[in-house]
């Protein structure tokens, strides 16, 4: 039977569940011995290449790319346990960052991400911060993993109405979204260009990455509920990515009746956005209650 992202999501959760590991950043080796795998650091892997997994003799062996930093050699290594485990073979005629890898390369990818980021360890840390990029960061940081991996794993485990982008090329590669914005529908459609008016199109042309403000229904495909989202977002300019969170300013998903007076609101304003203005104060809730969990998850 062929596997699907929540097959995957599964399996590595219950594989992560019989490790049951305890410590940030996750130690390997648990995971590994689970696996029956062992590794080894090569430093004349092909350019490109960042590892691969083999069996010999009833064992598993991972080599990894020595030449790569701490961060990617233990998602190499956690991609090439899904491999193991999920039964998948390898291809790495496709470069790991391009939009075109084959779907068993992004299946381990998203094993790869659950075992790094444990919804046990990394949720209540995630949950409990400001909602912003430099959280990501942080928690990157902390568990020695990518801050796309991070930010995607972010955005799936959240109870803020937000998503994490990855744009490539000026184009929508890989939305994440929270079950907030998945349960109200708010769709953000794959491979659509990043529109103009985003900070993601702005700091794609070299403008600075401030926080700024746009119209959900310019991110959101057929959105009918209005609302004003904040937006952060970061450009690698190495690989023509851009990194963006999107989150409702009220932390709330609008009501469809919110419609009417969000368009009110945007009267008069020349484009659907404006540059936060508050960054020196924090921003407030624009119906003026502070909420009892989440007053100081703006940053």
């Amino acid at each position: 039977m062929a596997l699907d992202e929540l097959t995957a999501v599964l399996k590595a959760r219950a594989f992560v569940s019989k490790v049951n590991p305890n410590a940030i950043p996750v130690p390997m080796d648990g995971y590994l011995a689970e696996a029956k795998a062992s590794v080894r650091v090569e430093n004349d892997l092909q350019e490109g290449l960042l590892g691969l997994s083999f069996s010999l003799s009833g064992k598993n062996h991972i080599c990894v790319n020595g030449k790569d930093g701490v961060e990617r050699r233990r998602f190499t290594i956690c991609h090439e346990i899904a491999h193991i485990v999920l039964g998948l073979p390898s291809d790495h005629k496709v470069q790991w960052w391009s939009a075109k890898r084959p779907m068993a390369e992004r299946l381990c990818d998203i094993f790869a991400a659950q075992l790094l980021l444990p919804d046990h360890l990394f949720q209540p840390l995630a949950e409990g911060a400001p909602v912003c990029l430099a959280t990501i960061d942080r928690l990157a940081a902390d568990f020695q993993a990518s801050v796309t991996s991070t930010g995607s794993r972010y955005a799936s485990v959240v109870t803020t109405p937000c998503a994490f982008i990855l744009s490539e090329d000026g184009r929508v590669r890989h939305p994440s979204r929270s079950k907030a914005l998945i349960d109200a529908g708010a769709w953000i459609a794959p491979r659509m260009d990043v529109p103009e008016v985003t900070l993601s199109h702005r700091v794609r042309s070299g403008g600075l990455p401030e926080r700024s403000r746009v119209s959900a229904d310019v991110w959101f495909s057929d959105w009918e509920r209005g609302g004003t989202l904040l937006e952060e977002a970061r450009h690698l300019e190495k690989w023509d990515q851009t990194l963006s969170l999107i989150w409702f300013e009220s932390e709330e998903v609008p009501s469809s009746v919110a419609r009417q007076e969000t368009r009110r609101e945007n009267e008069g304003r020349d484009t659907p956005y404006r540059r936060d203005e508050e960054d020196d104060g924090g921003l407030k809730e624009l119906d003026g209650n502070l909420r009892w969990s989440r007053k100081n998850r703006y940053r």
